[in-house]
């Protein structure tokens, strides 16, 4: 039987050897590895930034891939180094939020942490059908270990054991809870959908939070950073300058046909968004 897919994930682009290096040892204890890159190009230390990215494409490989994800500002901090093993697939990534969407996938209804502001992060307890280990076995890890490299000696060479057959529950103990980032859109309003930016993609289109099953297909108006965008188009091309659509993620997104919506609108993650009836009375924009 083939030997699964490791997946990479991480902030250390294409300049420097840090994902080579990391491929190495992968192909060091495994040759016979299929590795993937995701991508390298996650900015530095952004932790929102490479969650989205690992949760937009982990579903798209078969179950038995181990997903290794490293966007790590904490790295020799006291932050766990977490497996998390879901029917969907095993993921290694520094328990600091980059698994949020993983996890929230798992969940049939996920919610906002009270007392928590966006995007910050919260401990969450593991899904149902899921389970969860803080790595802790060192005799799966590379020696010496740098306190500034974990990718290198304790994400790889775990995630290379694992795809040998290694067990899960033999790389460290069991753990109920695991941190996620507060991404969560608001309850539903009877009439105003409220929520926020979460991802901004390299042609500048700006992902919400609000997932398309519920935003009604009746004539709508989606407000943005001050400006109104009337309905919801079908693709790119049906609009001259900036819209509303539901993008491939899922999700709500604003974009500007041959341009960037961030750069028109000066747009950011945590940036409001509503989702309105077109004939909605009143000033939105002065609601809270």
């Amino acid at each position: 039987m083939p030997a699964p897919i490791i997946s990479l994930t991480t902030d250390f682009g294409s300049v420097s050897s840090y994902a080579g290096t990391v491929k190495g040892v992968l192909l060091g204890i495994n040759p016979a590895s299929t590795i993937v890159d995701i991508s390298h190009d996650v900015p530095a230390q952004d932790i929102s930034h490479g969650a989205f990215v690992l949760g937009s494409a982990y579903r798209y490989f078969d179950d038995s891939t181990i997903h290794l994800a490293v966007v790590d500002p904490g790295v020799g901090s006291s932050r766990r180094a977490i497996l998390l093993v879901t029917p969907e697939g095993r993921f290694l990534a520094p328990d600091n939020g980059l698994l949020t969407y993983v996890v929230m996938g798992q969940v049939s209804e996920p919610s906002l942490v009270s007392g928590v502001g966006f995007m910050e992060p919260a401990l969450a307890a593991v899904p149902e059908g899921c389970a969860a280990y803080a790595i802790t076995r060192p005799e799966y890890w590379l020696h010496p270990i740098s306190r500034t490299f974990h990718a290198r000696d304790i994400f790889a060479p775990v995630a290379a054991h694992l795809s040998l057959g290694v067990s899960p529950h033999t790389v460290g103990e069991q753990v109920d809870t695991i941190t996620v980032l507060n991404a969560c859109s608001e309850p539903d309003d009877e009439t105003i959908l409220r929520g926020r930016v979460i991802f901004v993609d390299g042609f500048g289109n700006l992902v919400t939070n609000l997932r398309s099953n519920r935003i009604s297909n009746g004539a709508v108006s989606v407000e943005i950073c001050g400006e109104s965008l009337s309905g919801i188009a079908g693709t790119f091309a049906e609009a001259d300058g900036l819209m509303a659509l539901h993008g491939s993620h899922g999700y709500l997104e604003v974009a500007e046909r041959n341009g960037s919506a961030a750069r028109r609108l000066q747009a950011r993650v945590g940036d409001s968004v509503k989702v309105l009836p077109a004939n909605h009375c009143g000033n939105s924009a002065d609601q809270p």
